[in-house]
């Protein structure tokens, strides 16, 4: 059995002292991380339970060497006939957190680093933290059910049961995490290692948890527990803001806390707040590598945690990448396009990412690809796309290393209005995935069209605190902004008195509505922060920034730009990367023209015109330096790629009817 020690409570409230108090000290956080170190894709690589063999481990890890990843994390699942309800044999495999288990994640993390791949460690089987270790009481739990606690099944220890982690206390999840961090093999790796955390997984209708009652009477003074029967009804959307601002401070500090703990023993963090029930760019903001993912998730999406990172000065940002690339849970497996896969990839640089996490390399037996693994693309040497990955790797790996250059170049702060969501509460049927019901999610939030040419960056009100006006231009962190864009039907008090004071401090504000007041409790001075921020000269209705777009032309395509000095790096996605929605169609990527654009960008007061010409499949990256424009060459020509529609009739198994 693995060492496990029953944390007091005394321990927990030493612990909690000392991680937050790390949080506000970023010089004893790590500096250097594996993503730092190489751009080569890393790939999720899936242990099914199972007896793990060295042997296996050498082979896979070998494939993933010489098929150009720079390095992989570690994820452990259930075993593969868990996918047969009639079978329900128990499949042999090293006990979970067992000495046995150590032995052979240790083995796989020291073999990775002989061989220069990066190994990340997820911080638990399956995808939302639990086991069969957590006892009831530290389990997820909702309103309206006492003895409801969140199970974990398709696991590690399947057909075993196990329960979610509460996420919301943190007596209960620091003790996971401890256990887990105490579980994992003490490996000095000359690679950095990260602690992973998938996207959000716990149940999010009515999560509650056992303090959550009296936690928020004290935070708003009144008992939220007689709306909460119907907390989702529409005309309960003012209790609804002030349940979600309570859970969103609860997860945040739960990002917090998983942040600083891996800190403290030596650990990155990466990890995705996709689908968390949170202000969602204080979340990411956590991460020393906010990670998006996609195609679950639309590019756009990725902007959010690229905004993050800006603001909270990270470097990278990953994606997860190709998830269901065709549709869920596992259509065109193993006959996937490379063509296809670049489309999804450019749209992802063209939004900020800056390294790929490939979805994913299932564990196969050595000498074998018969392992493969739903909701992915296939990767192995029997996959269609064996004989593509290293060249296209190669490419990701040029791409990702370019867009790392510097920092990421912004000038409109661009609000993101998370008040909305939370009020607004269910999405329609149509928008609904059978995992995702919600508006808090953020899945089809999109930079204003208006601002397409400029450089925008989603903030928030946590990041327009810490902003300080110089000379007409907000400064937060190495990120300059020349104005504020708030287009919200609704607004957080603090955060329109943080608008009040930026605009009265100068900065340029545009407020494309008279927001109302979120939440069940009214400030009498809300009409008066309006008017006066209505009456500065400089606060306006309508966009028109004095300095012009960045990029200026009839057809703009997507793009991300770095600065690093006095010049910018910008990659401009194929126009065909434009509004990739979930999922692709088989051959989506096919084109046969070759595209002109025209367009003139203007950076530190020079224009410079450009053409910009695609040749089918291909994107560009421009280096703009004095008023000079110099190719940087990325070419990679994927095969042409077959078009297939789908079956007449079709019905597609994520929707909700």
């Amino acid at each position: 059995m693995h060492k496990y020690y029953l944390v007091t409570t005394c321990c927990i409230i030493l612990i909690l002292f000392a991680f937050c108090g790390r949080q506000e000290s970023p010089e004893e956080k790590p500096r250097i991380t594996n993503m730092e170190i190489t751009s080569r894709p890393f790939a999720r690589y899936w242990w099914f339970a199972s007896e793990i063999k060295k042997e296996d481990i050498r082979y896979n890890l070998d494939w993933l060497k010489s098929n150009g990843f720079g390095g992989f994390e570690l994820a452990w699942v259930y075993p593969l006939n868990r996918m047969n309800r009639k079978d329900t044999t128990y499949t042999p495999r090293q006990q979970w957190l067992s000495p046995a288990w150590q032995e052979m994640v240790s083995y796989a993390m020291e073999y990775a680093d002989s061989i220069g791949l990066a190994c990340d460690l997820t911080m638990g089987t399956l995808w939302p933290f639990g086991d069969s270790y957590v006892p009831p009481r530290q389990a997820a739990r909702r309103w309206g059910d006492t003895a409801w606690r969140q199970e974990i099944t398709a696991s590690w220890e399947y057909p075993q049961k196990g329960y979610v982690v509460d996420h919301l206390t943190p007596a209960h999840y620091l003790t996971y995490i401890e256990r887990m961090l105490d579980s994992f093999p003490d490996v000095r790796s000359r690679i950095p290692v990260s602690g992973f955390i998938d996207s959000w997984e716990v149940e999010t209708r009515g999560l509650w948890s056992e303090s959550f009652a009296a936690d928020f009477t004290g935070r708003f003074g009144y008992d939220i527990r007689p709306f909460m029967d119907s907390i989702y009804a529409d005309h309960h959307a003012a209790y609804r803001y002030d349940y979600m601002k309570l859970i969103s401070d609860k997860v945040v500090a739960f990002y917090k806390h998983y942040d600083s703990i891996l800190n403290a023993h030596g650990l990155v963090s990466r990890g995705q707040c996709s689908g968390a029930p949170c202000d969602m760019i204080s979340a990411y903001a956590c991460m020393d590598i906010p990670e998006g993912e996609a195609l679950l998730y639309e590019p756009e999406f990725s902007s959010i945690p690229a905004s993050a990172a800006l603001l909270a000065g990270k470097d990278v940002v990953s994606a997860e990448t190709f998830t269901c690339l065709y549709g869920w849970p596992r259509d065109y497996i193993r006959k996937e396009q490379v063509a296809d896969l670049k489309l999804l990839a450019d749209a992802l640089f063209a939004n900020g990412i800056n390294h790929i996490v490939w979805h994913g390399k299932p564990h196969n037996p050595a000498g074998n690809d018969t392992v493969g693994f739903y909701a992915s693309v296939h990767l192995g040497p029997g996959g269609a796309l064996a004989g593509e990955i290293v060249p296209f790797n190669d490419y990701l790996a040029n791409v990702s290393a370019n867009m790392k250059r510097g920092r990421t170049y912004t000038d409109v702060a661009v609000y993101l209005p998370l008040e909305d969501t939370w009020i607004a509460g269910d999405m329609p049927l149509e928008k609904q995935f059978k995992w995702a019901w919600g508006w808090y999610e953020m899945r089809y939030r999109y930079f204003p069209a208006e601002l397409r040419g400029y450089s925008p960056t989603w903030v928030n009100g946590n990041f327009l605190r810490k902003g300080k006006v110089v000379d007409g231009q907000m400064h937060i962190g190495e990120a300059v902004f020349n104005c504020l864009y708030v287009d919200a039907c609704y607004l957080d008090h603090d955060v329109l008195q943080r608008i009040h004071e930026l605009a009265g401090e100068g900065l340029p504000v545009i407020l494309k509505n008279l927001p109302e007041e979120a939440g069940a409790k009214s400030h009498g001075d809300w009409q008066d922060l309006l008017h006066e921020i209505l009456a500065l000269d400089h606060v306006t209705r309508h966009f028109s920034a004095s300095a012009g777009p960045l990029i200026a032309g009839e057809s703009i395509p997507p793009f991300w730009c770095r600065q690093t000095g006095d010049s910018l790096y910008i990659f401009f996605a194929h126009p065909r990367a434009a509004g990739l929605e979930f999922p692709l169609s088989y051959g989506q990527s096919f084109c046969s023209d070759t595209l002109k654009l025209s367009v003139t960008i203007s950076f530190r007061k020079k224009k410079t015109d450009l053409d910009l010409v695609f040749e089918p499949y291909q994107s560009l990256l421009y280096w703009i330096h004095n008023g000079h424009a110099v190719p940087v060459d990325i070419t990679f020509y994927p095969q042409v790629p077959e078009v297939m529609a789908r079956p007449a009739g079709y019905r597609a198994p994520w929707l909700v009817e």
